[in-house]
């Protein structure tokens, strides 16, 4: 197949677009970075989803017209690191750790600038305890500042979904522009993380990160019926492969990027068989004898067929060098700027690939692409079956 302009897609791809963003604080500039690869280019998203620091993307993508979205973006990530703007770039090695681990720890003793801060001592002081350490209320001033909800909430306007948990009942919920006028508060909700966090009231229900139930929305975008064909482009900040830890900060690296982005790979694997049966269903019903076909046996189960093909691209935060068990919290802003910046390299790898584009002869009701994956492993056979140099 002749290789196309990554900003253009196939006349014949029909797809619509969705953007899914996961949850996972300080580490959402690399989701930053993805977007503005996909700025300007055919695959404009008109359906946007997220949790958490994803959700806090995703409003302010679907809250702006398109020529402002990246800047509005990077407004967003300058701002809550700017306490760490000055700081000079370390090198790897020991002076970057020494970095990381120092942008960590002002976030927890002095928080973010329009994001969080520490309660104060009469917070702690008063009769009724604080059921945080942290205030967000800033951050509903920031989103105010960022985000147009009037255009959020105009029918024509793309697509904008966000989950929480009910901290009363532990059922997730989706704030939907479908069905509901959002607010900052249902943003605020998305990613109010306990015990750091507070629960954010809506309607007198109250809310917390919906991380906590599932970290990506993949689910919800992907089985909203009724369904229709979608190319989803699905960003991770979590990655589920990588080395044995050498030591405890390594160990705690890795059971969170395990626990996180296994919970994203059950929910796409358990989606792509689940797709993969409705097909087969769908196909099973044309060669039944018409008298079978008409049994309402076989009209109920067709009633769970379906022919929409969903293409996935997994585009995965993976760094080339460990990031530390507070990498989620690390608001340093040479540590923003690398994340952004491999987001922006990442995803234009990605566009300009358009692997979604190749025909599914094989009639896969689900196709999952990882362009990133799939250099790295291209590379490292590369590298294996390379003939040794003599000494």
């Amino acid at each position: 197949m002749a290789q196309m302009n990554s900003k253009t897609k196939a006349s014949a791809y029909d797809k619509k677009t969705a953007l899914v963003l996961q949850g996972g604080g300080a580490l959402g500039s690399y989701q930053a970075g993805v977007y503005e690869a996909m700025d300007g280019t055919d695959y404009q998203p008109d359906w946007v989803a997220g949790i958490s620091i994803g959700a806090i993307n995703a409003a302010i993508i679907a809250g702006n017209e398109p020529k402002d979205r990246v800047a509005r973006l990077r407004d967003f990530w300058s701002l809550i690191t700017a306490p760490t703007a000055l700081w000079p770039a370390a090198p790897s090695g020991p002076l970057r750790v020494l970095q990381k681990s120092l942008g960590a720890n002002m976030a927890l003793m002095f928080g973010q600038p329009g994001f969080f801060k520490p309660l104060s001592l009469s917070d702690w002081l008063a009769p009724e305890k604080p059921s945080s350490y942290y205030s967000t209320d800033a951050l509903k001033q920031t989103l105010l500042d960022l985000v147009d909800f009037e255009r959020i909430n105009h029918p024509d306007e793309m697509r904008l979904s966000v989950g929480a948990v009910n901290v009363e009942t532990g059922r997730f919920a989706y704030f939907d522009n479908r069905d509901i006028t959002i607010r900052p508060e249902h943003i605020m909700a998305s990613g109010a993380l306990p015990p750091g966090f507070p629960p954010v009231e809506i309607d007198g229900q109250y809310y917390w990160d919906g991380g906590l139930v599932s970290n990506t929305p993949l689910q919800y975008v992907l089985d909203y019926y009724p369904r229709r064909s979608r190319l989803t482009f699905q960003v991770d900040v979590f990655q589920a492969f990588g080395p044995l830890p050498q030591d405890l900060n390594m160990v705690s690296e890795r059971e969170k990027d395990i626990r996180y982005s296994s919970r994203t790979r059950v929910n796409t694997d358990a989606f792509a068989q689940k797709h993969d049966v409705r097909h087969a269903i769908n196909e099973l019903h044309k060669l039944l004898p018409k008298e079978l076909a008409d049994s309402p046996e076989a009209k109920r189960l067709y009633a769970h067929g379906c022919v929409t093909e969903m293409d996935i691209v997994q585009i995965i935060y993976r760094p080339t060098e460990p990031q530390g068990a507070s990498k989620d919290y690390d608001f340093s802003r040479t540590t923003m700027d690398r994340r952004w910046q491999q987001g922006l390299s990442d995803a234009r790898i990605t566009m300009e690939a358009q692997p979604w584009l190749a025909p599914n002869h094989e009639n896969k009701g689900v196709r999952l692409f990882d362009v990133i994956h799939d250099r790295l492993i291209a590379e490292i056979k590369k590298k294996q079956s390379a003939p040794l140099k003599a000494s």
